[in-house]
């Protein structure tokens, strides 16, 4: 079962950037976590870890998923100005869950409005990095349930 992790803008600064909000770890933290998580959960996982800043380059990767069976998007700032994206999951037919650190439904008015929400399985948001690891168990069960 391979998952494709996709993190979008400035998620390269975790760590250092308002820690307050998203915590002290680093991408690379939650990265290796997650792998290791997937491994409780099945030796048939394979997880891989793509972050970029860039619309179109998130857009590429989405566009070349034909080889994953699902997908953990924190598309970031772009879960409110993307339609390009969701349009993107859309048409590659990959199961996906979005994913945010903080809650974004907490925070100002303009992060409440998701474009990615409505092509996604499902949602988790404000578990911190322990919303990659829900999203990977929602994933894992989904797909087992449905012995796909």
């Amino acid at each position: 079962m391979k998952i494709l992790v996709i993190n979008g803008p400035n998620l390269n600064m975790l760590g250092t950037r308002e820690p307050e909000i998203y915590g002290c770890e680093t991408l690379d933290d939650i990265n290796k976590e997650l792998s290791d998580f997937s491994k409780t959960l099945s030796k048939d996982i394979e997880i891989d870890f793509y972050q970029s800043n860039t619309e179109g380059e998130i857009i590429d990767k989405i566009q070349n998923s034909k080889k994953y069976k699902g997908l953990i998007i924190n598309p970031a700032a772009y879960t409110h100005t993307s339609i390009a994206i969701a349009d993107a999951i859309k048409g590659a037919g990959i199961t996906a869950v979005e994913v945010h650190l903080s809650n974004i439904h907490a925070r100002e008015e303009y992060r409440k409005k998701s474009f990615i929400s409505p092509v996604s399985m499902g949602v988790v948001a404000g578990f911190g990095k322990n919303s990659y690891k829900l999203a990977l168990l929602g994933l894992y069960k989904h797909f087992c349930k449905n012995n796909e």
